[in-house]
């Protein structure tokens, strides 16, 4: 399985920005499909899932209200909607993907994901 992220970029402080994952290859189970992000210097921070199967969500505290998670199961694809950024929300944002057969509630540290896809890059000036 291949994760393939895009839409980072350059914007300024206040603005909207959406992130999109695609998930491709062969799975033999459904998936549950995250966004960490690292600053340089930083570690890997977790910042929201959804499990594509029951459509549930976990979202950290940290964003909570200001990002938000969606996913296509049937694409295998999620998007994180990112408003009202800050200059502290500049990172490489990473997607991830853990296969599950069975409906996932809680946080899921780093280390289970399965699958990594490449890291974008967001930057938010002031």
């Amino acid at each position: 399985v291949q994760l393939q992220a895009s839409g980072g970029g350059l914007v300024q402080a206040g603005a909207s920005l959406s992130l999109s994952c695609v998930a491709s290859g062969r799975a033999d189970s459904d998936f549950v499909m995250g966004w960490f992000r690292q600053a340089p210097g930083k570690e890997r921070k977790f910042l929201a899932y959804i499990d594509l199967s029951s459509g549930s969500t976990y979202i950290a505290d940290s964003v909570e209200g200001r990002f938000t998670i969606t996913g296509n199961n049937g694409r295998s694809t999620v998007a994180l909607q990112m408003n009202s950024l800050k200059p502290d929300d500049t990172a490489a944002y990473y997607c991830a993907a853990k296969g599950t057969d069975l409906p996932w509630t809680g946080y899921i540290p780093p280390e289970d994901y399965d699958y990594w896809g490449q890291g974008t890059l967001v930057t938010v000036s002031s």
